[in-house]
């Protein structure tokens, strides 16, 4: 189906579309090119997205194609300087694209977004959705990829992407394997990046002891979900922050989720204020700080939560099950627990169901809850050092690595080792 632009948009575009749709479309499909993978990169007062598209420029090519929407992105009230960025960027943009004629580059500018909703989310948002609209008039069910623009990637890239979905033809979406790069001329730089990814993975590795099944890397520069996916989870939300991991546990929870380690991207360990948190804040706030230590959550916490999962058959067979941490019980009452699994429980024929159930109730975002209360009542953050450390030691490992990027380049084997695809 060709987009005729004589013809109202809306008489081209699916149910998911006209109803999550945030504007009108504007990008094309192309009959003669059919692209089996499409990359959305959300930009904003951005000096560094040259070197990203050299980056996928040269990758190898996958068999299906593979197509490539920037968005420039800025709100109605954006600062003036910035705005200059954003125009720089777009002729910088507009330059590179002439001289790469056959690379399959499209740049929409946004530049006038209301300020209720400017911001990352949005803008991945854009050109996600565009990208659902050129798989819907080619009639596939394409992938689409998440991307940042201060990010390079292995030449494995899109064949990778490529071979895993095929592989793997049930998988929703999938997380793709990222690593910083620790090699900045800033030393400091270098030691708060290492100790953020250690977080990142620690918390993700806590999560897997526990046995909770959205233990899952959920990083907006290193994912990918199919077409069909993402709209029948209503697409990608217009968060400030945040939007990726909001995002994904709406994928995780179709089940079949899997993780992607043939081949890695590497997000910037830069300082940045464009939203306020993540990578570039946690950095800025690490260089700010008197003490260079990063500090996580508290193994102890993680050892009342491991408790949880391990009720769900009691709870479907209607045990009593009581924690013995008072904290835990005030957190369970806060998020009234026994009357949820209660409901749960009256409305699931099977315990697989319920089980099923009772993990989108108790999902990744309660998980979070409970982990910030317990920090605040009585398991204080503590070193990421330290508790990267205890937990190896509680996962078997005998010879526990002392200095920080060995501890990190274990924690990285270890997530690969997982997934070893």
């Amino acid at each position: 189906m060709i987009y005729n632009t004589q013809i109202p948009y809306f008489r081209f575009v699916n149910s998911y579309l006209k109803k999550y749709g945030f504007q009108p479309l504007k990008l094309n499909s192309s009959p003669n090119q059919p692209f089996g993978i499409i990359v959305v990169i959300p930009c904003f007062n951005e000096a560094h997205t040259l070197a990203t598209l050299d980056s996928l420029k040269s990758c190898d090519s996958p068999n299906s194609g593979y197509r490539v929407i920037v968005v420039v992105n800025q709100s109605e009230i954006t600062a003036v300087e910035i705005c200059a960025r954003n125009e720089q960027t777009i002729r910088e943009l507009e330059g590179w694209k002439a001289n790469n004629p056959n690379f399959p580059l499209d740049i929409l500018k946004e530049l006038n977004l209301p300020k209720k909703h400017a911001g990352v989310g949005l803008a991945r948002k854009i050109g996600m959705d565009e990208a659902v609209h050129i798989f819907y008039q080619n009639e596939q069910d394409g992938i689409i990829v998440a991307l940042d623009s201060d990010c390079l990637v292995e030449t494995n890239y899109f064949t990778a992407i490529e071979n895993h979905f095929a592989k793997f033809d049930q998988s929703p979406g999938c997380s793709i394997r990222y690593a910083h790069p620790l090699n900045s001329e800033n030393e400091s730089i270098n030691k708060g990046i290492t100790q953020y990814e250690l977080h990142l993975r620690y918390y993700n590795q806590a999560l897997r002891l526990c046995r909770f099944p959205f233990a899952f890397h959920t990083v907006g520069s290193s994912m990918a979900v199919r077409s069909s996916a993402y709209q029948k989870q209503g697409g990608m939300n217009k968060r400030k922050a945040g939007e990726d991991f909001y995002f994904l546990q709406k994928i995780i929870e179709l089940g079949n989720f899997t993780e992607l380690n043939a081949t890695c991207v590497f997000p910037s360990p830069r300082v940045s204020d464009r939203v306020p948190f993540g990578t570039g804040k946690a950095i800025g706030d690490f260089l700010a700080a008197e003490s260079q230590t990063f500090y996580t959550y508290n193994f102890q916490s993680f050892h009342h939560l491991a408790v949880i999962p391990t009720w769900t058959k009691k709870l479907y067979q209607r045990e009593k099950t009581v924690p013995e941490n008072e904290k835990v019980r005030e957190f369970l009452a806060s998020i009234d627990f026994e009357n949820k699994v209660k409901e749960i429980r009256e409305n699931t024929s099977s315990f697989s169901k319920f089980e099923k159930r009772f993990f989108t109730f108790f999902n990744a975002f309660t998980v979070l809850k409970f982990t910030h209360f317990l920090r605040d009542n009585g398991f204080p953050n503590q070193p990421i050092e330290k508790e990267s450390q205890l937990l190896l030691k509680e996962l078997g490992k005998v010879e526990i690595p002392k200095k920080l990027t060995d501890i990190l380049a274990y924690y990285r084997k270890l997530d690969q080792k997982e997934w070893n695809q």
